[in-house]
């Protein structure tokens, strides 16, 4: 991707980004919203099995480097460093937030989803 000419081009690859994040989210929602599907309570619970499945090498439909991305922007939206955008750029440091918390849903919707599937029936190769 060749980086932006003018400020112009900059602000329309940002709402792209920013556009095609929500999309993401709102096709992650969907799918844990379904009929039948596992409700958010089911999915959060699962995440301790599926790290510990996935440490184990019993589970390997993802990587462990995945679920420690997942744990990592979690901690930085929560921890002081992340304060500091905030201070300095104002509504452009909540916007990261808000996009690290929309890769977080989504990444952990999907994750689960193969999951719990993969724990109804283990004796599948997987995703």
């Amino acid at each position: 991707m060749t980086p932006p000419t003018t400020p112009r081009e900059g602000a329309m690859s940002s709402s792209r980004r920013s556009a095609s994040a929500l999309g993401r989210l709102w096709a992650a929602l969907r799918a844990a919203s379904r009929p039948g599907s596992p409700g958010l309570l089911i999915r959060l619970r699962a995440l301790p099995r599926l790290l510990v499945a996935t440490a184990t090498g019993r589970y390997h439909g993802t990587s462990l480097w995945r679920l420690l991305a997942i744990v990592a922007a979690i901690a930085y939206v929560v921890s002081p460093v992340d304060l500091v955008p905030e201070g300095l750029l104002g509504i452009i440091g909540v916007a990261d937030d808000a996009m690290v918390l929309t890769w977080v849903a989504v990444a952990v919707v999907n994750e689960t989803e193969d999951f719990l599937a993969w724990e109804r029936d283990p004796l599948s190769t997987g995703p």
